[in-house]
């Protein structure tokens, strides 16, 4: 009888889940921004637009105002951000949880820096909101930022799990 085992994918598989969501990401931005000028929207449902909006901040326009530098700020944080997930991904192919979360967060992590290195800024587009309430809408995200919210969501609950705890005999190469 044959007999088909499942083997963990290698770090370097696990990009394939980053690949994805950086084409998810880079084509929803490049469909909204061949639709709306900024600032522009379209009423989606009754708790939902899609309206296209710049960020040269970081999370909920963090730094936004500022004179331009936190563009090169952010690059950098990011390039070193995603060098310590990638370093973190290779360390840890045994667990597919948190390789699933690392992969989300890298691939989001990369198409907000492409932004930040072709334009400058974020591209965002989604738009949450409570109908008939008095508080504002919620930030404007993109796709990306899903995918790190998702991931570090992951991770906390993987922070939180049982892990097994390697032998101290046993030799590592």
């Amino acid at each position: 009888m044959l007999k088909f085992e499942s083997k963990s994918p290698t770090w370097l598989g696990w990009l394939g889940i980053s690949a994805i969501v950086l084409a998810l990401d880079q084509a929803t931005k490049l469909a909204v921004t061949a639709n709306f000028q900024l600032g522009e929207g379209k009423v989606i449902t009754s708790f939902f637009n899609l309206v296209l909006a710049y960020n040269k901040g970081a999370g909920f326009s963090f730094l936004a105002d500022q004179g331009g530098w936190q563009r090169y700020f952010f690059i950098a944080l990011t390039t070193a951000i995603s060098a310590g997930l990638l370093w973190l991904l290779r360390g840890n192919q045994g667990n597919k949880w948190l390789c699933t979360a690392l992969a989300l967060v890298l691939g989001g992590a990369f198409g907000n820096l492409i932004d930040r290195i072709a334009y400058g800024h974020v591209i965002d587009f989604i738009q949450w909101y409570i109908p008939n309430s008095a508080l504002p809408p919620w930030p404007t995200f993109n796709i990306a930022d899903s995918a790190i919210c998702v991931g570090a969501v992951m991770m906390v609950i993987d922070s939180f799990r049982k892990h097994p705890v390697a032998d101290a005999n046993e030799v590592k190469p």
